[in-house]
């Protein structure tokens, strides 16, 4: 079962951080290629969100190769792109680090912290094991 919480507090775009969920569940493991997600309306339901909101998060997250969106059938999480370069890689990890700390230095948050949050989810994702492209 899919759990997503959104936050209308938080001053992220709720379908900001709907797409952030899915893309954590993917990259984690705990959606694989093929998965179904909720539909449409099941999951604006869920979230007490209008359904235009996850309507965007679908939208985005196919644009992103996340997910398909079949006709008549629902989205379900995409074949991954393994053919990334690491050049594409290292712009998109870049974009997201330089997000990161713009967001750590609003918040007041020194950058040691920072490497130990990153580190502490290398590890949780069972990541740490050393191996690179």
């Amino acid at each position: 079962m899919l759990y997503l919480q959104i936050d209308p507090h938080s001053g992220i775009p709720l379908y900001r951080q709907v797409m952030d969920q899915v893309k954590y569940y993917v990259a984690s493991g705990t959606l694989k290629v093929g998965s179904q997600l909720p539909s449409i309306r099941e999951l604006s339901k869920t979230l007490s969100v209008n359904p235009t909101t996850v309507v965007k998060a679908y939208t985005e997250l196919q644009h992103d190769g996340v997910i398909e969106m079949k006709q008549g059938r629902g989205a379900f999480v995409a074949e991954f792109d393994a053919e990334m370069s690491n050049d594409e890689r290292r712009k998109v990890l870049e974009r997201l680090a330089r997000q990161m700390m713009v967001e750590a230095r609003q918040m007041g948050a020194p950058p040691e912290l920072v490497r130990q949050v990153v580190e502490q989810q290398i590890e949780d994702m069972g990541l740490s094991n050393g191996s690179e492209d």
